[in-house]
């Protein structure tokens, strides 16, 4: 008799090197995400895994902004002289520092498009399902990863160096790199305390 095809799926070793991922995938601190960076045919990967993601109405409602190398660099330069301007200048510097490491930066751009059947909220709900795509990606070919926003991912200067169009928003920076050190375990919440059951 033929096995179950969910059960053959489940201990296949592809399946279990997939599980094996998504249940240990853990974010990389900013300062251990180091060169080398994807080579073009892994972000090539990264950017095909990151686009397949729920979105209803088929409108992609995102899109990405790559920066690595001396681009990276300039966008930071451009960053760092808009930190030194605010009043919370200490602090945006600490903020701006956190992206200098990582070869590549992948800015995850919220486009909602306005007046569509498909509510906003779920157009939002989309964008950051690409970043986690990306996330995982990222871990999946062997790199180490972090999403973060911070002050640069909502003043209006810092976004506009992004290309920003009236209305979009930066859904998260996501920091890609190899592993200097790896991240520990920390403490996660538990289905007894996030999942509940309807009763019948």
């Amino acid at each position: 008799m033929a096995s179950h095809p969910s059960l053959s799926r489940i201990t296949s070793p592809e399946a279990r090197m997939a599980l094996d991922l998504l249940e240990t995938r853990r974010s990389t601190a900013p300062d251990a995400l180091v060169g080398p960076g994807p080579s073009r045919e892994d972000i090539d990967r990264l950017v095909g895994i990151a686009l397949r993601v729920p979105d209803h109405g088929k409108i992609g409602p995102w899109r990405l902004v790559l920066a690595a190398g001396e681009a990276k660099q300039r966008w930071l330069d451009q960053l760092m002289i808009l930190a030194e301007a605010r009043e919370d200048a200490p602090k945006a510097r600490v903020s701006t520092r956190k992206l200098a490491s990582a070869p590549l930066v992948v800015a995850v751009i919220s486009s909602v498009v306005a007046g569509h059947k498909v509510p906003e909220w779920e157009q939002q709900l989309s964008a950051g399902a690409v970043g986690m795509n990306i996330l995982n990606g990222a871990a999946a070919l062997g790199y180490g990863a972090n999403w973060l926003t911070g002050w640069h991912a909502y003043d209006p200067a810092a976004t506009a160096l992004l290309g920003l169009a009236p209305g979009e928003k930066v859904a998260g920076i996501i920091l890609v790199g190899s592993v200097a050190q790896p991240a520990t375990e920390r403490e996660r919440a538990t289905p007894e305390r996030v999942v509940s059951w309807l009763d019948a």
